[in-house]
C-alpha cells in the first residue's frame, strides 16, 4: 500500500455509505454467508435494493475505482450515472490487513516474544483486534478463524480501487472514494447502534443477517463521516498497515486490568 497525506475528495455532492459485508471468493457455493451491500444517504435512507451474491465478478471486471463504484451501485439497483463524483465511504466487514509479527515471521522468519494466550498472540491478532479483546469484544482472526478467503478478497479491492493509506484505518484513492474496516458484531452493546438501527424496524428487503450486517457497516461509515468522535480512535502506537476496526465507543468496556 502506498502512502499519502491526509487529502480531502472531491466535495460538491452529499456522500453516499455503502456497507460491504464479505464473503469468501467462491460464496456463490455458500447460502448461509455471501456478499452483502446496503447504501445509505447522509439522512440513512436506504438507497436502491440490498443486495445479496457474490462481487468476484463485480471486482474482476472493474478497471479501475470508479467502475468498481459504478458496478456495487448497479448491483443496488441504483443508476450509477446519477452518482457521478459523490464522494463515496465504503465500510467493509472483513479483516484488511495482517499482523506486522505475522508478516514478519513469513517474509523473513523473524520471531517474536513469547506467545501466551490466543486473543493476546501477535501472529494471530493484529493491534486493533487485541485493542478490542482487552476491551469485551471478541474479533475474529484472518489467521486461525477461517476467514482468510474474505480477508483476501477485502485487502484484494483496497489494493486495486484504494491503494493509498490517508491514515490509520483510512484507505482512499485520493478521489471520490475512502475505505474503513467495520465489525457488526459490535454494535450490540452499542446504546449508538442500537437506536440507529431502530430506526429501519424490520423492512422486508432485508432478509438475510448478512444484509443486516451491511446495513450496521453503512451505518458506521455514516457516523465515521459525520460523528467520528462516537467511534474509537486508532492508538498512537497502532501500525498504519495493520488497519484499524472501528467500532462504536459506547459499546467497548473498560480495559481490563
Amino acid at each position: 500500500m502506498l502512502e499519502t497525506e491526509d487529502m480531502p475528495l472531491t466535495t460538491g455532492a452529499c456522500p453516499i455509505f455503502i456497507g460491504w459485508d464479505v464473503g469468501g471468493w467462491n460464496c456463490d457455493k455458500n447460502p448461509a454467508s455471501r456478499d452483502a451491500l446496503v447504501v445509505i444517504d447522509s439522512q440513512r435512507q436506504i438507497q436502491g435494493k440490498p443486495w445479496r451474491g457474490n462481487l468476484r465478478r463485480c471486482i474482476n471486471q472493474s478497471g479501475n475505482t470508479s467502475e468498481f463504484i459504478a458496478k456495487l451501485l448497479e448491483l443496488c439497483e441504483l443508476d450509477s450515472t446519477g452518482f457521478i463524483d459523490t464522494p463515496v465511504v465504503l465500510a467493509i466487514d472483513t479483516p484488511l490487513g495482517f499482523s506486522g509479527a505475522f508478516i514478519d515471521l513469513i517474509m523473513q522468519g523473524r520471531a517474536t516474544g513469547p506467545i501466551e494466550n490466543s486473543s493476546s498472540n501477535p501472529y494471530l491478532f493484529r493491534h486493533t483486534e487485541r485493542f478490542l479483546f482487552e476491551r469485551g469484544l471478541s474479533p475474529l482472526s484472518a489467521v486461525k478463524d477461517m476467514i482468510g478467503s474474505q480477508a483476501t478478497k477485502g485487502m484484494h479491492v483496497l489494493a486495486r480501487f484504494a491503494p493509498y493509506i490517508e491514515r490509520c484505518g483510512v484507505w482512499t484513492d485520493n478521489q471520490h472514494l475512502r475505505v474503513i474496516e467495520a465489525y457488526p458484531a459490535s454494535g450490540k452493546r452499542s446504546t449508538v447502534m442500537r437506536d440507529l438501527l431502530q430506526f429501519y424496524g424490520r423492512p422486508p428487503h432485508l432478509g438475510h443477517v448478512d444484509q443486516w450486517d451491511a446495513l450496521a457497516c453503512a451505518l458506521i461509515a455514516w457516523i465515521f463521516h459525520l460523528h467520528p468522535e462516537l467511534l474509537a480512535k486508532p492508538c498512537a502506537d497502532a501500525p498504519k498497515r495493520e488497519g484499524w476496526i472501528f467500532v462504536p465507543a459506547d459499546g467497548l468496556a473498560a480495559q481490563s486490568e
